[in-house]
């Protein structure tokens, strides 16, 4: 963009500025990045289903979307939810780097308030204390789902 905005600026006399917020710079970015991510892990899920279960369903009578509730979800989640938890964990652990652009969480935070009165474990450690609980309620969820979505898998 701003090769651009420097071309129409020599070339036309043309100035242009575009002032986006940090917040909304972070938000989107990230919201990008793992949105690609998600859905490339639903599409590899998708891809995983035998074609030959939803032709059964199709056989037996049932309507696009009772395949779609009754085989295709709870059989595609299971193969989801793997590449599901590493995404979300990630993306957790990717939100402290917003403060690298200006954007106050808890990191930034930890790092004025340390800087200030030169005392880090005091702060730093409460923050990871909180990034920790965070990833342990997410992992015991996705281990629930996990168990949910795999009932008569046999593991082996």
């Amino acid at each position: 963009m701003n090769n651009f905005s420097d071309w129409l600026y020599e070339k036309y006399d043309v100035d242009i500025f575009i002032n986006i917020n940090e917040f909304t710079a972070g938000v989107s970015t990230i919201g990008f990045i793992f949105g690609a991510y998600m859905a490339e892990t639903f599409r590899g899920a998708f891809l995983a289903v035998d074609r030959g279960q939803l032709e059964a369903g199709t056989a037996y009578g049932m309507s696009r979307w009772m395949v779609f509730r009754r085989i295709m979800f709870p059989q595609m989640m299971r193969h989801a939810l793997p590449g599901i938890g590493n995404n979300w964990l990630v993306l957790v652990k990717t939100t402290a780097l917003v403060s690298v652009i200006g954007l106050a969480d808890m990191t930034r935070l930890a790092k004025e308030a340390a800087g200030a009165v030169n005392e880090p474990f005091k702060f730093f450690i409460p923050v990871a204390i909180v990034y920790l609980l965070i990833t342990s309620v997410s992992e015991l969820g996705l281990k629930r789902l996990e168990r949910k979505f795999s009932a008569g898998v046999v593991r082996g």
